[in-house]
This record gives structure tokens, sequence and C-alpha cells, in this order.
């Protein structure tokens, strides 16, 4: 199983899926085509939009890549204080010249019609955030000739995705930028997510499929670290963020770097769900009194944000970025995987005790 994984890349290197227009298809090719794994991010792109990138996707380049699906949310948020929150956020619309978005514009994110998509256009890799397909989707899906992988965020959940029936399961450690990938959502447990290395190696005890580690990876010499402790690959969202080929907005590139952000935090003020973001203005009025409402605050709150991208204002927008923001670098994306290969080996020819320490 674990060659299955690694036959995907020739450098254990795969690009995280980061929805909302940044891992679009021209990032993945790059990826792939320098011998990572690129990915492409479903989640709130409609089916035929998910069809198209895939489609583009396929022209620039023959080789793996992957497509992740966020799954269905249960409902459970309370109504109540998802209207309060929209009264706490009316000044943001006034200031942004908006209307705030329907809380109730759908949970599923089109999940069965995009999973239709994979199924009759089968891609090589196929992973899946907050929860776990059924025995039957995976087993659907493997049948295609893809190779699935889950994100748990506890051993706990780790081995509910080897019960499944999963190829793979992304450890995604507290570390990671943007949103945890936890498969139920208690607000009870925020802030007690398990550090990358230590949550590595609590599930290789725990699991005996293959490890993709996740979470504030920036440097060749982390990727080293995680494989040492039992992963197959490292995952990275925010080094591929601040690439050229990355669709994310230039303000949130920028303000990877910018010395105004000193910090990250996990927040719920932009989607209801926690996700870890530069902290800005938003986040630190809003943050305290979000509820536990996903994906009812993200559509809530849609139209503040694409109204701050617009207006250039990044301390209204959602700036999502893992621990390690400050180390980004502004390459090409296939450059990138080329010098964190060449670090990696520079770590492991280190660690083996054959090379200079220094």
């Amino acid at each position: 199983m674990s060659s299955a994984l690694t036959g995907l890349f020739r450098h254990p290197i795969v690009q995280a899926p980061m929805a909302g227009g940044v891992s679009v298809p021209r990032l993945a090719a790059a990826v792939s085509e320098a011998g990572g794994l690129g990915f492409l991010a479903a989640g709130y792109k409609t089916a035929d939009g998910l069809y198209q990138e895939i489609k583009q996707l396929r022209g620039l380049t023959g080789l793996p890549f992957g497509v992740n699906l966020f799954m269905p949310q249960p409902e459970y948020a309370d109504p109540a204080a998802v209207e309060v929150y929209a009264h706490q956020l009316a000044g943001e619309a006034t200031w942004y010249e908006t209307e705030l978005g329907d809380p109730d514009s759908g949970r599923d994110d089109g999940y069965d019609a995009k999973l239709a998509v994979l199924l009759d256009n089968p891609v090589p890799a196929a992973s899946f955030h907050f929860g776990i397909p059924s025995s039957e989707t995976l087993e659907s899906l493997r049948r295609a000739g893809t190779f699935t992988l889950v994100t748990a965020t506890t051993p706990e959940e780790a081995l509910a995705v080897q019960y499944a029936g999963a190829d793979a399961v992304i450890a995604q450690g507290v570390e990671a930028g943007g949103h945890q990938g936890t498969h139920r959502d208690l607000p009870e447990q925020d802030g007690s997510g398990l550090g990358l290395l230590s949550l590595v190696a609590q599930i290789r005890e725990t699991v005996t499929i293959p490890i993709v580690a996740a979470g504030g990876i920036m440097r060749g010499s982390q990727i080293a670290a995680v494989l040492a402790a039992g992963a197959s690959a490292a995952q990275l969202g925010t080094a591929f963020l601040a690439t050229h080929e990355s669709g994310a907005h230039d303000v949130h590139k920028q303000a990877l770097t910018n010395p105004l952000y000193v910090r990250t935090e996990l927040t719920r003020a932009f989607s209801g769900r926690p996700a870890r973001g530069l902290v800005n203005r938003f986040l630190r009025e809003h943050g305290p009194y979000a509820p536990a409402a996903y994906p009812e605050v993200h559509h809530l709150t849609a139209p503040l944000r694409k109204a701050a991208a617009k207006a250039k204002d990044p301390q209204g927008m959602a700036l999502w970025a893992g621990q390690g923001h400050r180390m980004a670098r502004e390459l090409p994306a296939g450059q990138l995987v080329e010098i964190l290969a060449a670090e990696l080996d520079a770590a492991r020819t280190a660690l083996s005790g054959t090379g200079d320490l220094r």
C-alpha cells in the first residue's frame, strides 16, 4: 500500500488542496511536473467547475494528481446563535457596502455530484476533509483506480479512517493553516489539537496504512523529520500559497511575510469551524463571539470576504496560514519542489552521519 502511494510521485511532497481559488490547475500541474503530487480543491466549486478544472489540469500534465472533497456536514448549528452573529457583523456589511450572505445556502457542498465526477472521470488520487466517506464510496473509488486519503487529527480518527477502508491517512497537526479536518466539530475541544510530530508518531503506532503528514511544514528538513517519525510523505499548503502559480490573492501572499502579522490563531470567525489564519482585525474582533456553525458562518461572511479582497483590505480577509508562514518563499512552484527535495536529501545525509552537521 505504501508503494501505491509513493508511486504517485518522485519526491514525497504533496501540495495541499487549498479551497477558495488557491489550488488552481496551473499550481497542481507545476507541482506534479516537478516530481511532487499536485492537488485540486473541489471545496466551494460546482461539480461542473470541478470537471472543467480536472480537464484543464489533464491538459497541463500527464503525471498523477489528486482532488480533494469536503464531506457533507451534519445539522447541529444553533440558528439563534447564527442570527446573533449576523447582527454582530452588520457593521462589517455597512463598512464594505455589501449584504451578508444567506447562512442556509447549502450544507453538502455538492458532494454527491462531485463524487460522481470522480467516479465517471477517475483521477489518480482523491482525499477527503471534515469526515470519512462510506466504505462503499472508498471501494468504488478503489475499483476506479483512485488512491484514497482521508484527513485525521487524532489517532482515534486515524483508526476510523483505516477501518472504513481508505488507502492512507493524512495526519493533520494543529500547526496547519486553514481548516482543521476534525471528523466532528466539538467546541469543547477547541485548542486541544496535537502537534504534528507527536500526532504522526501516535498514528504510526495505531494504524498500518501509510501516513501523509501535514501541518506547518515549510522546509525539506521538516519533511525529513516527519518521514523519520513514520510518515511516507509530507503535505504542504502554506509553503505553496506564496508561489507564482498559486491562485491566492496577492494581498494574501504578501501578508505571509509581512512583519505586521506576527502570529496565527485558530478561529471560527470566518466559517464557524476552527481554521488557522493570520491574526487580523476581523479575527480579533469577531473570533471570540463566532458560533460553532459550519457552513452557515462561511456562507454568512462570504460577501464580506469577497468585498475585502476586492478592496485589497487584508484586515477583512480570511488570511489562512500555518504556523510556519514567515518561512514562505515566493518562487515558481516547480522550483520550490526542487529546493525542498534538495533540502530533504541534505537532511537525510546529515542524519545518516555522513554529512556536515553544522
